[in-house]
């Protein structure tokens, strides 16, 4: 069961990255899904991130038909949470490149970036709770 904070006027997941992953993996892709949504939107409602949850996630499904949507959206992706931990005051940060590099090596194998995005969300939701 994935801890709940609240961060301001929003409510964010402490989510098991590990869990996400047997999650994204069991279900075949449909939480992968989910996921995707709830972090942008958690991104945007708690870290006041300017995105667009929805558009995000067209972009990692739909947007496979012109091909270059989806790597554009989870690099985008890293680099909010990125900016929302510089904006929480984190010294370590989520690598965009590293995460970019997770997602294109997911495409052949697993979905390794879900690891690395649920993990640095995490430490942005806990410094930000922390700091309330």
């Amino acid at each position: 069961m994935a801890e709940e904070l609240q961060v301001g006027t929003a409510r964010v997941k402490i989510r098991n990255p590990f869990g996400v992953f047997v999650l994204a993996i069991v279900t075949l892709g449909i939480y992968y899904l989910v996921w995707y949504y709830k972090v942008n939107r958690e991104l945007r409602d708690a870290a006041g991130i300017h995105v667009s949850p929805i558009v995000a996630l067209l972009a990692i499904t739909v947007g496979w038909v012109i091909v270059v949507p989806p790597f554009v959206s989870w690099y985008r992706t890293f680099q909010r949470i990125q900016q929302a931990q510089r904006q929480a005051g984190l010294t370590s940060e989520a690598n965009p490149i590293l995460g970019f590099i997770l997602y294109v090596i997911a495409l052949f194998f697993l979905p390794l970036e879900l690891l690395y995005g649920q993990d640095e969300l995490n430490k942005l939701w806990r410094a930000r709770t922390a700091r309330a």
